[in-house]
Order: structure tokens, then sequence, then C-alpha cells
């Protein structure tokens, strides 16, 4: 029987449901999209073909379902879609898509993965059942197969029948909102996957780590602990198969595993943590009420006490109504005192503040004082490792003293040649106790410029002292002195300091400068530049 006969026999209607779907992603920075989707009645033991559209996400995507649904197995649904592309292409929390079947009354049932047959062929079908008989199809990318809601990147919907018969098609409106958890809208937290290359990892691994993942950021780790330590677990198992080769069947299963074992942690932790923020708001409850207890109990004591005052007060009034002159003085008396003991203990209070702000003073003068004194003791100290420094020095080469820090001039022995950058047989004598003398000075940096003469081409110059300089570096950080510590430039022929007209000159031309610059010094050039 054809799909419109059947629906001329049996009169069944087709609901149109719209779907808001808010879809909201930082890679693609989309704004909140309405769209028109279709949930369908589907009729018993026929089969109906759907359609589906890609949405802005991926508008090139298409599909198709056949529907049939059975009194005793429900709703079965085979779907096959083309041109699939990987799921992490729309970001990196997501690894896999899901089909969701939508009801109009909200209910949404995950329908399973759908997965993309190898990384060539991009043809994905799906074959699965649900209770449902009145429903849209939608698919959605996920971070992983298990997820409880849809997210907001629907990928695709279906679409109406095309030929619908004799059936009468009304509409209902349904608001679709999509999962709201911290992967989509804290892009800052969004769980990242560590290959860069996708297309190696397996699907499934990728959606393993982001079940372990999602757990973390649900509070696992502190309210579903056993859970979340198995799920790490089953996860570095699966990752161990992936990187010894097994076969790509047993790490899917290890991979899966994981995942499950994630979506669980999930689910425990959110489900405990919801029942200790209940305990919480119980326990917040019962302490106010038995704080209200306290105080009805301390005002019947206050109002026994009243009672029995006023009690004796009034006795008390009676036995003194003929001295009432007199007991007025007495009040008069007794508030003149109580003026007078407020004013000191205004004067008490003022004179207790005083006292803290002298000694507030008096403890930041001490602790500037401290400082100072620290300072200048650091400053004597540095002085005299400088000089010290300065000193032995001098057994290497020329030195002086510069605004940037002390400049070591290393004669032109130093070379097998003028225009070599090879050192000299007897380089080593002076280069091993020299990197010896830097890596037990950790205080200093080095930076290491190479001249020459202007005798040649300029590049070839320039490529000389850069080298020079670059051997130079090595041969200190290969002595054991931290990389961090050395910057090595080659200068080519600038900045002479004799004439190049001249043997001499050119001699003197021809430098190796070494500056030792303080940690202080270049920490506050960096922070003057800044």
């Amino acid at each position: 029987m054809n799909l419109p006969g059947f629906v001329a026999h049996r009169k069944r209607v087709v609901a149109v449901a719209l779907l808001l779907f808010a879809v909201t992603h930082a890679a693609f920075a989309q704004s909140d999209v309405q769209r028109e989707t279709v949930a369908i009645s589907y009729p018993l033991d026929n089969t109906v073909s759907v359609k589906f559209r890609g949405t802005t996400q991926l508008p090139r995507l298409s599909g198709e379902a056949k529907i049939r649904r059975t009194a005793r197995r429900g709703t079965r649904i085979e779907l096959s879609i083309d041109n699939l592309p990987r799921a992490t292409e729309l970001g990196g929390p997501y690894t896999t898509y899901v089909l969701w079947a939508i009801s109009p009354e909200g209910r949404i049932d995950n329908l399973g993965e759908i997965k993309r047959s190898n990384l060539f062929i991009i043809n994905s079908k799906l074959d699965v059942t649900t209770p449902l008989q009145t429903f849209a199809l939608v698919v959605t990318a996920e971070p992983h197969f298990l997820v409880r809601g849809p997210s907001r990147i629907v990928v695709l919907e279906n679409l109406p029948p095309r030929n619908p018969g004799e059936a009468t098609i009304a509409t209902v409106n349904v608001q679709y909102l999509g999962n709201t958890s911290d992967y989509l809208n804290n892009t800052t937290r969004a769980p990242e996957v560590a290959d860069r290359d996708y297309a190696k990892t397996p699907t499934a691994l990728l959606g393993a780590r982001q079940a372990v993942q999602l757990a973390r950021y649900a509070g696992a780790e502190r309210d579903a602990s056993d859970e979340y330590k198995q799920a790490q677990a089953a996860l570095e198992t699966a990752e161990n198969a992936w990187r010894l080769k097994q076969s790509e069947s047993e790490t899917d299963a290890l991979a899966r595993q994981a995942t499950s074992l994630g979506a669980r942690a999930e689910e425990v932790a959110e489900a405990r943590k919801a029942a200790r923020l209940r305990r919480e708001d119980v326990q917040r409850r019962d302490e106010a009420v038995r704080d209200a207890e306290r105080s009805t109990a301390t005002a019947e004591t206050q109002i026994a006490e009243l009672r029995t005052s006023l009690d004796r007060e009034t006795r008390a009034r009676e036995l003194v109504e003929r001295d009432l002159a007199g007991v007025n003085q007495q009040v008069r008396d007794m508030r003149t005192e109580n003026e007078r003991l407020r004013g000191e203990v205004a004067a008490l209070r003022t004179e207790a503040e005083d006292a803290r702000v002298k000694l507030a003073r008096i403890e930041g003068e001490r602790a500037a004082e401290e400082s100072r004194q620290r300072s200048q003791q650091q400053t004597v100290e540095r002085q005299a490792s400088a000089d010290s420094l300065k000193n032995t020095l001098r057994a290497y080469g020329t030195v002086r003293e510069t605004a940037r820090g002390l400049v070591l001039v290393l004669p032109e022995s130093l070379w097998a040649s003028a225009r070599s950058s090879e050192f000299a047989p007897t380089a080593a004598t002076k280069l091993e106790p020299l990197a010896a003398l830097f890596a037990n000075n950790p205080d200093y940096q080095l930076v290491i410029e190479t001249f020459t003469d202007n005798r040649g081409d300029a590049s070839v110059l320039q490529q000389l002292t850069q080298e020079r300089a670059g051997r130079l570096a090595q041969n200190f950080t290969a002595a054991g002195l931290d990389a961090g510590r050395v910057q090595a430039s080659g200068m080519g022929a600038t900045k002479p300091i004799a004439s190049n007209a001249n043997t001499n000159g050119r001699s003197r031309n021809r430098r190796t400068e070494i500056t030792i610059v303080s940690n202080n010094a270049a920490s506050s050039t960096g922070a003057g530049e800044r």
C-alpha cells in the first residue's frame, strides 16, 4: 500500500511542530535562527520516506530516512546521510553526531550515534527504533554518543512528506532550546582533544575523552570520585590500545566503555551534587528554625522577667509615693551619671583609636626601615659580587663597565682566522673556565655580539658574525649554562670602534663582546619597556 492510499484509508493527521533552535557557537559566531521542522504521526505497518535538509551549520548536507511503525517493536528508523563530515570540523567540543526524536509534548529520545563508514567514505547510515509515534527528527553534533540532551549545533532536520495525500496538516508550537551545558556556553572551559590531527584519532576515543572531561566539569572528582576514577582508568586503557595499534574494533569497544563510564560519572555527580545541595538547604532551614526557636524562648524569658519586674515596680511605687520627689532626684542624678559615663567611654574609644593609628604608623615605619636595610645589604652584596666578577673576567680579555652591565671583549685569537667561524686550537683553555664562571653566576644574563671589519660582502660578513656568536653560545650551553640566559647576535661590520682604513683599525673592529647583564637590571629594563 503506498503512502497516499494509506493516509486516505487511515485518516491520520500529520502534526507540524515549530522548533525554535537557538544555535550559538563561538567558532561560527552564529545568531539565533528560527526554523520550521515537521513532527509526523507515522501510521502502522507502512513505510514512510522522509527527506532531510542541512541547516546553516552544514547547508550542503542531505539525507533520507525510511520509517515504519509496528505495534510490538515501536517505530523503526533507517537513516542514510550523504556528505557527512567529521564532527570535529564544527569545533573542539564535538566528536560525533546523534539522531534525536522530539515529540510535540517535548519528549526527547537519543536514538543513537551516526558513524562515518571510515576516513574516506562519507555516507553514514543508522538503523534504530523509538517508542514514539509522533515526532520530529534532527541530527546534532555532540561531544560523545551518550549525551542526555541535544546540543544547539543542529546539522540536519526532517522535511514534511511531499505527497501527504488526503491527510490534513496541522501545526503546533514547540520550543526547543538545546543543551546549555558548559561545553557550549563557556568556551574558555570547553574540553579540547589532545591531538591536532583529528583525522588520525578514532571518533570513539575523542568522545571518550570528552565524556571524562565533562564528568570532571560536572564535579565528579568530588561527588563521584569512584566512578570518575573508573572512567579515567578505562580511558587510559583505550588510549594505550590506540597507541599500541591494537585492532580498530578493540580500541572502539574500550573507548565506548570509557564513554559509558564517563557519562555515568557525570550523571552520578550531578545527582549527588543535587542531593548534597538539597541536604545543605535542609540544614540551613533547620538551623533557621532552631534560631527562631531560640529567639522565641529568649523572648518568652524576657517577657517573664519584664512581668516580674513590673510587679516589683508596682509594689515599690506604692511604697515610695510619699517620697516621689526624692526618687525623681535620684533618677536625675542617675541620668547625669549615665551621660558622664558615656562621655568617658567615648573618650576611651577615641584614645584607643589614636593608639591603633599610632601603632600602625610605627609598624609601617619599622617595615619600611627593614626593607630599606635589606635593599642596602642586597645592593652591597651585588656590588661586591660584580667587583669580584669584574676582576675575574680580566683574565680572559678587556673588561669595561657600561650602563647596561660589564662588557668582556675577547681577543681575535679566539678564532682560527679573520674570516673563520671555527675556534682556534688554544681557545678551549679559555672558553671552558669562562663557561664554568658564567654557569656559577646564575644572577647574570649574557648578550654575545660579534663584529668584524668592512672588507667583503655585507651579507657574508653578517653570516660570519652570526655563526661566530652562535658557536660561542653553543659552547657555553654545552658546558652547562642555561640556554635561556644567553642571547647571541651577529652584528656584521656595524658599530666600528676604529677606522677600517688601516690594519690596526680593522683588527680592533674584529672583536667579540660579551655583555654580562644582572637579572635585576634585565627585569627593570623589561618592566620599563612594558
